[in-house]
Order: C-alpha cells, then structure tokens, then sequence
C-alpha cells in the first residue's frame, strides 16, 4: 500500500502544478496587463462628472469638454522639434524640460500630465501634428460648466490629484481630477463616475496594432450619478445679491426636514474663475485677499458671540429648570447690577414678563434668568453642567453632522473650561454673567444658529442640516431623517414663539414686517472686538438676526451674520425679511428695503481695519 500511496500523491501534486502552469500561461492573460511589458499600454477614457440639480430640478452645475496633453516619457523621441511643439502648445523651451523631467520621476513609462486643460482650438491644433511627438498623446477630459455664477462655497471645485493623493488612493493617476471642498469633495465617490481602460497592444517598433485580445478585457466609462441639492438656486443667488459689500453669513433651512435651503458666504466669488488653465492663477488671487477672505466659508466656518438671539435659549433653559414661568418678571433699571459695583447695561426698563422681555430684548431679565438657573443648585459648576447640557441638546458646541467640510464646533463653556482659567475656583454666576444675552464665551457658527431657530419652530426637536436631497439610484444617510430631541419639553416653546411673533409686532423688529406673512425672530447684536498692533481693539458691534415663518406651520428658518453691520435690525434683520418674502412669496413687497440692501453695504466700516483678524470673537 506504501508503495503505490507515495507514487500517486507525486502524479497527483504533478498534475495540480501542470493545470495551474496551463491556466497562468495560456489561458489566463491578466498578469500581461498587469505587468511592464513593452508591447503593451493602457489608455484610460474619463467619464463626465454627474450633474448638480437644486431642489427644483434647475440645473446648477454641468460639464464642458477639455483636453489634456500627456507624455510618456520613455516614448518621446530623442531628436523630437522642441521648438515646434513649444510653439504649437504656446510653452517655453524650460516648460518643456522641466514637464518632461517632473514626468520621468514620477515614472517613466507611465504617461503624466505634460499640459493641462486645452480648449478645442488649442485641441484642434495640436491634433492635426500629434503624429509627429511619439510620446504625447491626448487626453479627454470634462471640467466643471457651471449654470448660475453662485453658490461656490456650496460646489467647491476640481482640481489635479496631487501624489498625496495618489499613494492614498490607487484609483488616481496622475492628470487626473478631484473634488476639492463642498459637495464636489463629499460627493466624489458619487459624482467622479469610473474611468474606462482599454489595452492597446504595440508592435517591435513601439506602434500601435490595435486592441490587445481584440479588446475582450476594455471598459468602457461609466458617467457619473447625478445629485439633487436641497439649495433653493433662486434664494441662494439673491441672498449673496443682498450681502453686497458686506461681510459674514447666512443660513437658511427648512425645519421640518433640515435642509439647507441658502448656505451663504461673503464675500464670495464667481464659481467659473476656478475653471481651466486660469485656475492655479485666480485661486491665488481669491487667497490673497487676507481681509475679505473669499475662500472663507463663514457660514459653517465663523465663530461668533451669538448676541441676543441667544436669549431665546437662556429663557427656554430657564422654564425647563423652573426658575422661572411665563409670568415671573424682574425689574430693569437700564440694566442689571451684579458682582462688586459690575453693571450690565440695557436700553430697558420697568417690569417685564418672558413675553416682554423676549419682545424689548431685555438684558436684566435673562441675566436674572441665567443666575437662577445656575445658582438652582448649591455648587456653580453643576449647575454650569446642567446649562451646558442643556445647550448641547441643540447640537451646539460641537459639528453638527452635515454633509459638507466639517467646519467650526463653537464653544459651549463647561465646568473644565472655566477650570482652567480659575484653577482655584472662586467663579460663580456672577463671573460669567455674559453668557445669558450670548456674549461672554459662548460662541456658534451660522449654520448653528440656524439650526437652533429651527429647532424653536420645530418646539424642540431638529433634523440633522444637509444639503443633499437625492443621489442618482441611490438613498440618502439615514441620519439626516433622524428627529434629535432636546431637553426642554415641548410645551415651553410655545410662550417663546408667542414672544418672537411680537418682536414682529411691536417690537425690536417693528419695522420689518412683511404684509401677509407671520414671521417669528429675534435681533441681536454683539460686541466686536479685534486685535490690531497686539492690542484688543473695539470695532462696530456685528449685527445678528434669526426667524422663522410663517409661526405655524414654519416652511423656513434662517440665520443672518453681517460683520460691523452696527443693530440686529438695520442690515441682519432686513435681509432676513426679504429672503423669507422671497421664499415664501416669490416676490418682494418692500422694493425700498430690497434697494438698499443691494446697493449700500459696509465698505467704510472694513476699510478702518488695515490689519488684524478678518472678523473677531468676544474676547
């Protein structure tokens, strides 16, 4: 039995070995793609990037044909005319050596950008000659075509994978196009589609012969899906229309379900500029401007004091903790005295309800409000704690989740942030007394504030913001149709709404009503400071505004931040208005408001600052 066992295991492991030689060397030819070999070459096709709709269909973003030269340096001809390809690509003798030497450390036999992005004359021309420049071959290519000249903090923009990029992700070769910022970087793996391959074989001579295997292992590319955006293309255009010479940002969402409806930055710039062989040379002009900051997306970026839109916060923490109830008053004598001698000013005074006190913006009785809450319990660190949970049940203090770059978290202070800033302790309600009428060390973003409105419509729960509505063939996140619940029961959200319809009605916000429509918001204004020559320096107060509307049934809220913009109600609260009236309406009632807004802005005020931070936080 031995004797025949070892016999047949040997012709049994021969045969095995003699298949697999059999499959690897005639049946198989994947390794020969795979490989350097010189009589091969693969050839990518580039799919067009998807298209970008807004949220009613209007195409926002589409392509545009371009064409790239590229070389292979093992390829190029010793005695090629130097001088003529320069002359037909328009390019320098030392373009020319330097391209060709970048493209032979980055590899020889694999071909690299030589250049970038022709038009089709550009194209037209060199074609008729390419036969002549062994080595250099065209590349097609679709680049961004965009539709409105808006929203480019929204799209961001596609540029050239760098070799960071390539040796993270194998996909990439060189030449070829990424999304960078907005949804064009979020959205890549959606948007970018597959590239196909085909596999040219070549001759001892180094010429093409045709399709290797008669192309049985080509691809053809596969476009890439298309994205509706939840972006009011309509509102977004008209809200950076109102930010004209003005600086800072606007949020608006529809609150029943989280979508963005206007992401504002400003000032902002043309979409179309970071298109094509102008790209390099305009962005470094857009990051240049270190005062305005165009590249600066200050509605998910910027950290503000919240000023008295905040407020409506400390009052709704206030009931939940039952220091207080719709009828509790407290009496301002233009202002609220606490600490040794300190004294908060108000432009207040008499003795005012939650209703009045919400309608006036008054300071004494949301800093009564804020001391009780946390003087509530014995240690002012736990009742810190139960302030600071509070607020964060709103989604403040940290990334919100949405689906664009992740932004600025904002600071909610806690018991280990003031730990640090009194390691013996010794703080109390009194020390950051500031905090209750959103200055002090509280600090939020737009889109922050934004969601916050929302959630007092939505009295009490708010959905995560986003700004994708549908993807091709596809569902979107989950998360983004989860409701996230605060801590303040429902019910106490209805004596605050009452309170922000009356701002409209009678009060900080009178003047701005909009016949036909009942808007609920909050103005707000808030200490600016900045350092300029090392030293901290006051600067026109930032003016604030938040609403909603209508007050039932709200379809929009939003969040407006003009830098130096002096009172809530002079250029915040305006636009607001009129982008509510714009939404809602589709036309505009008080043409003498929207003339303003879109042509008086705050040059003046910037132009006082030569140095110094762009904008600035309470200190």
């Amino acid at each position: 039995m031995r004797k025949v066992l070892l016999p047949a295991f040997i012709i049994v492991a021969a045969i095995l070995i003699l298949g697999r030689l059999y499959y690897l060397q005639i049946l198989d030819d994947s390794w020969i793609k795979k490989s350097d070999n010189n009589a091969y070459k693969i050839k990518y096709e580039y799919p067009e990037r998807g298209y970008i709709y807004d949220r009613d269909g209007t195409l926002m973003v589409a392509n545009q044909p371009s064409y790239d030269i590229m070389v292979t340096p093992k390829d190029v001809a010793k005695d090629i005319d130097t001088m003529e390809i320069c002359r037909l690509l328009n390019v320098t003798k030392e373009y020319f050596i330097n391209r060709l030497e970048k493209a032979r450390v980055y590899s020889p036999r694999v071909p690299s950008v030589f250049l970038p992005q022709l038009n089709k004359k550009e194209f037209a021309a060199f074609q008729e000659k390419a036969r002549r420049f062994k080595g250099f071959d065209i590349v097609k290519r679709s680049l961004r075509d965009y539709q409105i000249n808006a929203a480019a903090n929204v799209f961001g923009y596609i540029a050239q994978v760098n070799e960071a990029i390539i040796k993270e992700n194998p996909y990439y070769q060189s030449g070829d196009l990424i999304g960078r910022q907005g949804v064009e970087k979020v959205y890549e793996d959606v948007l970018r589609g597959v590239k196909g391959v085909k596999y040219i074989q070549k001759d001892r001579f180094g010429r093409d012969i045709g399709p290797f295997k008669g192309g049985i292992y080509d691809t053809i590319p596969e476009q890439g899906k298309d994205i509706t955006l939840t972006l009011d293309a309509e509102l977004q255009q008209y809200g950076e229309a109102l930010m004209f010479e003005k600086r800072g940002g606007i949020v608006a969402l529809e609150p029943q379900t989280g979508e963005i409806l206007a992401l504002i930055t400003a000032p902002s710039y043309d979409p179309s500029i970071l298109v094509g062989r102008d790209r390099s040379k305009n962005y470094r002009m857009l990051e240049s401007d270190t005062l305005g900051i165009p590249l600066y997306d200050r509605s998910l970026l910027a950290e503000y004091p919240p000023g008295s839109p905040f407020k409506i916060l400390t009052g709704l923490i206030g009931l939940e903790e039952d220091v207080i109830d719709q009828q509790s008053t407290f009496v301002c004598r233009h202002g609220f005295s606490y600490g040794r001698g300190a004294f908060m000013r108000c432009h207040d005074s008499g003795v005012n309800n939650l209703h009045e006190a919400i309608t006036k913006s008054c300071n004494t009785y949301f800093a009564s409000t804020f001391r009780l809450t946390i003087d509530k319990y014995n240690d002012p660190q736990k009742g810190l704690r139960v302030w600071s949970d509070h607020l964060k049940s709103f989604g403040l203090g940290d990334f919100l989740g949405y689906d664009l770059p992740p932004g600025k978290r904002g600071l909610v202070p806690t018991p280990e942030f003031y730990k640090r800033y009194y390691p013996n302790g010794g703080w109390r309600s009194s020390t950051i007394i500031s905090n209750s009428i959103g200055q002090g060390e509280i600090l939020m973003t737009p889109i922050q504030l934004a969601s916050m409105i929302s959630t007092v419509a939505n009295k009490g729960y708010y959905y995560t913001p986003h700004i994708i509505k549908t993807i091709e063939g596809e569902e979107i996140d989950k998360k983004f149709t989860t409701k996230h619940y605060t801590t303040v029961k429902e019910k106490y959200f209805g004596p605050v709404i009452e309170g922000l319809h009356n701002v409209y009605k009678e009060g900080t916000a009178r003047s701005l009503k909009v016949e036909g429509i009942d808007i609920c918001g909050k103005t707000g204004t808030a200490e600016n400071f900045t350092e300029i020559n090392g030293k901290s320096t006051q600067l026109t107060d930032h003016s604030i505004f938040v609403a909603f509307a209508p007050k039932d049934n709200p379809k929009i809220a939003i969040a407006v931040f003009v830098e130096n913009g002096y009172w809530g109600a002079r250029w915040a609260g305006p636009i607001a208005s009129l982008m509510i009236e714009k939404y809602l309406k589709g036309t505009i009632s008080r043409k003498d408001l929207e003339v303003k807004m879109l042509t008086k802005g705050l040059k003046e005020e910037y132009d006082k600052v030569t140095s110094g931070k762009p904008f600035s936080i309470n200190q």
